[in-house]
């Protein structure tokens, strides 16, 4: 009988200041990838800065819980019929396995997506690193057409599901 144990790699403690980690530029947004799950973390982190009206398509993980944290500016986050209002110092929550989106509403925000997973590691990180392209520095990128197609192949590879557009555009 094998008796070897498969456990997760031990970390080791970090600390980064604000605009440091792994930068792309991930859906006009600018990622910063600060915790990656891929390292044998329970959770995943990664910090978003986006402009104006900028937001995801309607989407559900279905492993993964998810934790928003506005740093600064101010979103609306949608699941279902709920519409909730982000502004600066809040947090939602968003459950596996729930449609949700969310939109920036003011000129720029910046905030972190945590998620989690109880059965695995979280794949999120992932996601954003495989659909996103390096960043040189911590800027935000030239806005710039997004293929569907892409993102729901890449998306379904990690989890999500994609069941429709972002929200529309503002003004």
């Amino acid at each position: 009988m094998d008796t070897t144990t498969h456990s997760r790699p031990e970390a080791e403690p970090y600390l980064l200041e604000r605009d440091k980690g792994r930068h792309l530029h991930f859906l006009n947004h600018l990622a910063t990838i600060k915790v990656a799950a891929e390292a044998g973390h329970a959770l995943s982190v990664v910090e978003f800065v986006a402009q104006r009206g900028t937001g995801a398509p309607l989407h559900r993980h279905l492993h993964e819980d998810e934790l928003f944290v506005v740093l600064e500016g101010e979103l609306a986050f949608f699941s279902g019929e709920t519409r909730m209002l982000g502004r600066t110092g809040t947090t939602a929550f968003l459950p596996r396995r729930s449609a949700h989106t969310f939109q920036v509403l003011s000129e720029e925000a910046r905030f972190i997506c945590i998620t989690a997973r109880g059965d695995g590691y979280p794949e999120f990180d992932a996601m954003v690193a495989a659909l996103g392209t390096a960043a040189p520095s911590a800027s935000l990128p030239e806005p710039g057409p997004i293929d569907p197609g892409r993102v729901a192949e890449i998306c379904a590879a990690h989890g999500i599901e994609i069941l429709g557009p972002p929200p529309p555009p503002l003004d």
